[in-house]
């Protein structure tokens, strides 16, 4: 009965994906790669070579299987005799095989945090005949429009080159490419007679292009070096060239209506101008938008889209733009709604036929879109030539509310993490089963699936288990995939850590809830604003449960291989760990204060210190925690000091004030070494001072005052500080691990009741 049940099961999931096919058959069709299969070929042996080395000979590979009328990539790989073959529909197809290969038969791993791909057996393992992978869906979507400012703003061509070999591998066909734009709309906006100066006042900068490009910023952080705009894009065409050379469709920016103040004055035209946004003011903010129906919007999108073709060489027709990113536009009339996306379409269009406009669904989340103003927006634009990303499919799915987007394609995505913070979380069930059952769903026009992160470098856990989820679309074994997730990571399969990941797996990335937990729960207290109010524990896991997977970690550090994943883990798991004793002493703190019990808030002060110190320790230890990093490949991009402490500027902004007076304070928060010590614990001293003395006086605690001071005295001298970090990793993790378990395992720090 199972196995019939599992087949009808399948057949309803085939027939749904073929209607949406057949709905749709310029986007399933048309939208396909240019490059040849010879080429393509070419590209993924030289992504193998940079892999694994002299291993690639092992290695043979061609991209040369008929596409399926579905659109949807094929696979076939073998192994025998120590060598594989890897056959595939396209080039990303076949390093996915690769990939796939490496994970499951030689237990090994590439990631964001540190690879294990040493020590591939000399014998290659055997997969006892061919196994044959097939895609789920056509389209495997990558990146968030604010990816590109919280994590890649700061890469140069090597980095760039590592990240879209690791997209190849994890089945990537759909990524966004965002860099470079600048260029092209500094000549289209000189184009219609901008200055200069008028382009400093429109162009935000380098840490805050995403949403200078969404409409939501203006100038902050500029104004925008030509050096930085000249340099973007001589990257941009590295990055396209090899993104096309493996077979992927690069996402292109379009005009989404953003326009400088100074074409309000040199041309009559319809616009609007934006409220502040997100606590800014309209120095910095209240940008101009330009009315899709009036006729200067189809001229510049053209000319945008024109000046794209012919700097890049050509096009994949797929164009990403956000006109209402968290912007209410000026009317909620139906007509008017929808003649604002036919605007845009049109534009597109009247420089490419083949055009295929992307859209964020994420403005269905704001109260302003209810269900006629969607369907408006959503059916302005011919069924098939607007694809959606639902772009937080885990949590918040708008499909269903849309009924399929009114007819338009969706990419089904994991959004997951906010502003790149590195606290542990995870909807690992809703990830495992999503797709399929959006698949499944009535009438669905799904057509791909997608990771939609606003930043990276966390979690990694997570987004492997999307990536395997995301191309066959199919749920998998958790047990299994965790087992096995632990062995190519850190190539072993010690009882001790394996029962530590099932343990992460069934807690920390187990949030079952409904939407999304507040970011203060996340990435923990210890990365705000210090406040007396007393700190919000994790609805969805009792984090005294890491204490069990810190017992499990500690002892399996005999079993585990010196490898950067695990160094990386033994970081991250230590560092989660200590968030919640400093949880604890916080809370010790504050309920001190509120008793004027001077003695236990000296005693919770001196432990959430301590605790701090050996955060930073730790955090020290391993390359991937480093605000160093971060600081000195920003300054990398000046040319000299007064460039390169601009760059910095932004960097240090970004992940603190983010604004000039903390406007979006602590969004982009991270745990890393530097942070705490030059930035946290001043903060948390700081905070400490102003507490004792309160109870030492009986006084009471001037929260506005305190926000005024703590601003002047500590936030803002970090922001403008030049001290330089350090970019190297200090200490053995190992060792500094061991120790501050032993220091800290047995402690209780607060042993009353938590609200």
């Amino acid at each position: 009965m199972k196995l019939v049940l599992a087949v009808i099961c399948m057949c309803k999931l085939f027939c749904y994906c073929f209607a949406n096919i057949e709905q749709y058959p310029h986007l399933m069709h048309n939208i396909k790669t240019t490059t040849s299969e010879e080429d393509q070929t070419l590209a993924v042996r030289d992504l193998i070579k940079r892999v694994v080395g002299m291993r690639s000979n092992d290695f043979k590979v061609q991209v040369g299987l008929p596409v399926p009328d579905t659109g949807k990539d094929i696979v076939l790989v073998e192994a025998k005799n120590g060598k594989v073959t890897i056959t595939g529909t396209s080039g990303v197809a076949v390093a996915f095989g690769f990939n796939h290969y490496l994970k499951y038969y030689c237990k090994k791993q590439m990631s964001w945090s540190g690879d294990n791909l040493a020590d591939i057996p000399n014998s290659l393992p055997n997969t006892n005949g061919t196994l044959t992978l097939n895609a789920g869906v056509k389209f495997r979507y990558y990146q968030n429009v604010c990816t590109v400012s919280y994590s890649f703003v700061w890469w140069n061509w090597t980095r760039w080159e590592r990240e879209i070999d690791w997209m190849a591998m994890n089945g990537i066909n759909l990524p966004l490419a965002f860099n470079g734009q600048e260029a092209l709309y500094r000549r289209v906006f000189k184009m219609l007679q901008c200055t200069d100066a008028d382009l400093n006042e429109f162009f935000a900068g380098p840490a805050f292009l995403a949403w200078g490009r969404m409409g939501n910023l203006r100038r902050w952080g500029g104004p925008l070096p030509q050096s930085w705009i000249d340099n973007q894009l001589a990257l941009q065409h590295k990055i396209l060239q090899r993104m096309r050379s493996v077979g992927m469709l690069p996402v292109l920016p379009a005009f989404s209506g953003f326009i400088p103040a100074s074409i309000t004055k040199l041309y009559k035209v319809n616009y609007t101008r934006a409220p502040a946004w997100s606590n800014f003011n309209c120095t910095d903010s209240c940008t101009y938008f330009l009315d899709p129906n009036d006729p200067l919007f189809k001229v510049i999108g053209q000319l945008f889209i024109e000046e794209q073709i012919l700097e890049y060489n050509g096009t994949d027709h797929i164009y990403s733009a956000d006109m209402f990113n968290e912007m209410t536009p000026k009317s909620s009339d139906p007509d008017y709604i929808k003649s604002t996306s036919a605007g845009m379409y049109r534009a597109l269009t009247s420089a490419d036929e083949d055009a295929i406009w992307m859209m964020q669904g994420w403005l269905f989340q704001e109260g302003f879109w209810g269900p006629d103003q969607e369907k408006a927006l959503l059916t302005g634009v011919p069924q098939g030539r607007m694809l959606v990303l639902d772009l937080f499919s885990e949590s918040k799915e708008e499909f269903t509310p849309t009924h399929s987007y009114y007819g338009q394609p969706f990419i089904w995505c994991m959004l997951h993490n906010f502003g790149g913070n590195t606290g542990f979380y995870g909807k690992i069930e809703s990830v495992n089963n999503g797709p399929a059952a959006a698949l499944a769903y009535p009438t669905s026009t799904m057509v791909g699936t997608g990771m939609t992160p606003e930043g990276i470098f966390q979690n990694y856990f997570i987004y492997d288990l999307m990536t395997d989820i995301g191309y066959f679309t199919v749920p998998t074994n958790l047990t299994q995939w965790v087992t096995d997730y632990v062995k190519r990571r850190y190539g072993t399969d010690s009882r001790d850590i394996t029962s530590a990941w099932l343990q992460l797996a069934a807690t920390a990335y187990n949030d079952t809830a409904a939407g999304y937990p507040t970011k203060r729960m996340i990435r923990g207290p210890i990365v705000d604003r210090p406040t007396t109010n007393l700190p919000s524990s994790p609805r969805w896991f009792d984090q005294k449960q890491l204490l069990l997977v810190w017992d499990k970690l500690i002892a399996s550090l005999k079993d585990l291989p010196d490898l950067p994943t695990a160094r990386h883990d033994i970081v991250d798991i230590t560092r989660q760990v200590l968030q919640y004793y400093h949880f604890q002493a916080q809370y010790s703190l504050v309920t001190a204060l509120n008793k004027s019990d001077y003695e236990t808030a000296s005693s919770a002060a001196a432990l959430m210190l301590a605790v701090l110190d050996d955060m930073e320790e730790i955090l020290q230890s391993d390359e991937h925690f480093l605000m160093g990093r971060w600081i000195d490949d920003a300054r990398a991009f000046g040319a000299d000091d007064e460039g390169k402490d601009f760059f910095e500027f932004n960097a240090r902004n970004q992940v603190t004030l983010w604004g000039p007076t903390g406007n979006i304070l602590d969004y982009a928060s991270k745990q890393w070494a530097g942070l705490i010590a030059y930035y946290y614990r001043p903060r948390w001293s700081f905070f400490i001072d102003h507490v004792l003395e309160c109870i030492r006086y009986g006084k009471h605690f001037n929260h506005g005052q305190f926000t005024s001071d703590i601003l002047a005295e500590v936030e803002t001298p970090f922001v403008n500080d030049r001290t330089t970090l350090p970019k190297d990793p200090i200490g053995d993790t190992r060792t500094i691990a061991t120790n501050i378990y032993k220091r800290w395992r047995n402690v209780i720090i607060y042993d009353g009741t938590y609200s």
